[in-house]
């Protein structure tokens, strides 16, 4: 690296900022790597222009952009995350009978890596490389919801950055950040109907020892099979595979059980929520 200075000057800039829960101004940037600043702002631009880096004009701050979140990604969707996560998922579906996945953060969208079927259950629209937009699933939201604020906003600053299904999933900014405080309360993130009428899910995010979410686990049901303590109960188990999981990474799960919680993007999540209220 000796005959690579800018290489390892952009490296440490990308690493500071993974290392720090909220974006930095780029002064404190340069006193923390006894940079220059002119160095730092050269360095900023050309990660900024890759999209590496993300620059929240109205802070004066910068964070990690989307082409950072998409190598650690592409790290997390590697053979090691697989194997560990994989008889865990075994595990879960076989103790629930319900369909499950291992799904990582990509961009906007969530990856399906991993797809446990359940002996008897109706195929489904979530197959290992599927791709689907975050907001609309359990899975997304769970991991949304471990981000920084800063960085859910970067990777979604406007409503256009938000797509819906059916008209199911959240239609504004506002509404996406309503469903990561209450996925972020309670630990665990609910869908129903927004991804397959008829059909609801539950997940929790694995997190890394860094906190930063490096995949989901879920279960997927039909909805009209599971009523609300039905729903808290497999709530529960998701939350404590996804922590089975983070404990074999050296990670940590998102805190909370799960139960209780009322999360839906769905156009079947009020009626949902009203039959939780009244079973409980």
């Amino acid at each position: 690296m000796a005959n690579a200075p800018a290489a390892r000057q952009a490296l440490s800039v990308l690493g500071l900022l993974a290392r720090h829960v909220t974006p930095m101004p780029a002064a404190a940037i340069a006193r923390e790597l006894g940079l220059p600043r002119s160095t730092v702002y050269h360095l900023l631009a050309a990660l900024r222009e890759e999209g590496f880096v993300v620059h929240l004009a109205d802070e004066r701050r910068y964070g990690l952009g989307v082409a950072a979140f998409e190598l650690g990604s592409a790290y997390s969707r590697r053979e090691p995350l697989r194997w560990i996560a994989q008889t865990v998922l075994a595990r879960l579906v076989e103790a629930t009978t319900h369909n499950g996945h291992l799904a990582v953060l990509h961009g906007r969208d969530v990856l399906y890596v991993i797809e446990e079927r359940a002996p008897g259950r109706p195929s489904l629209v979530t197959d290992v490389g599927v791709r689907l937009p975050a907001p609309l699933t359990a899975s997304g939201l769970a991991m949304l919801a471990a981000l920084p604020p800063q960085q859910v906003r970067a990777l979604f600053p406007s409503r256009a950055a938000l797509v819906t299904r059916g008209g199911a999933g959240p239609t504004s900014i506002r509404q996406l950040l309503r469903l990561i405080a209450d996925v972020r309360r309670d630990g665990c993130a609910y869908e129903d109907g927004s991804v397959t009428a008829g059909f609801a899910s539950v997940a929790c995010a694995v997190l890394d020892h860094g906190g930063h979410p490096v995949a989901a686990v879920a279960l997927t049901f039909p909805a009209d099979e599971v009523d609300g303590p039905g729903r808290d109960a497999l709530a529960v188990r998701v939350h404590h595979a996804a922590a089975r999981i983070a404990g074999r990474i050296r990670g940590r799960v998102a805190a909370g059980t799960g139960a209780g919680a009322s999360v839906g993007v769905g156009p079947a999540s009020d009626a949902r929520a009203a039959s939780r209220r009244a079973a409980t």
